[in-house]
């Protein structure tokens, strides 16, 4: 998520810095603040996690890579966004998504500040969680009827795997179903380099894709 999308919101930024800072407390009681004055909604808590976790992601260079502050501003990230949705605080309204971290990728924080966006935005998320089978994705796609398969993937060997999902779909008659992928590894990749229907740049592209396909389904 890039800078611009969220400068219409300069009241991001203190939460935004704390996030980075790793600094889980006070980055709870910043985003509590906000929310209880009015002055931001959960949706835009989430914005604020995006942006965080894009100031990360620019961080892991050869010249900046730092491990421990990596982890610290991850851990308060996880922390807000726990604390901004506890499980079943947001009612769905729209149909089901299906998103998973593919076999091999045990990184969740991007998989997760998604599944919040798509849960924010009334859509009924099943997270198979991280490291999944192909099989696991597949078998939850058909047990909760759902219309889109979700992949994110921050490492590139997991590429094969996702070039697999749309057989494995049409293999249990769920050709039908729409395939997104998305991640700073799989972002790098064409949809048809990786035979889904749609690579998405960040959350909230993702979810106004789902939105377009929302609107059309009978």
């Amino acid at each position: 998520m890039s800078s611009a999308s969220h400068a219409d919101c300069p009241g991001l930024e203190p939460l935004i810095t704390l996030l980075m800072d790793g600094d889980t407390e006070a980055a709870l009681r910043e985003a509590r603040q906000v929310r209880e004055a009015g002055a931001m909604g959960p949706l835009e808590v989430v914005r604020a996690l995006e942006a965080a976790m894009d100031r990360m992601s620019s961080k892991c260079t050869a010249e900046q890579f730092n491990l421990l502050e990596i982890m610290l501003a991850g851990r308060a990230v996880t922390a807000v966004a726990h604390d901004t949705f506890p499980e079943g605080a947001v009612p769905s309204i729209k149909g089901t998504v299906v998103i998973a971290t593919p076999q091999g990728d045990v990184h969740d924080l991007g998989k997760n500040l998604t599944r919040m966006v798509l849960a924010t935005k009334g859509f009924r998320v099943v997270d198979c969680g991280k490291d999944c089978p192909a099989a696991v994705m597949v078998q939850a796609v058909a047990r909760e009827d759902a219309f889109a398969l979700l992949v994110s993937g921050l490492i590139s060997p997991v590429v094969p795997l996702v070039r697999q999902l749309r057989g494995l779909l049409r293999e249990r008659g769920l050709a039908g179903v729409q395939l997104l992928a998305g991640g700073a590894a799989l972002k790098q990749c064409s949809a048809e380099a990786l035979n889904v229907d749609f690579v998405a740049g960040d959350a909230f592209e993702c979810a106004r894709y789902l939105d377009g396909l929302e609107a059309s389904r009978p």
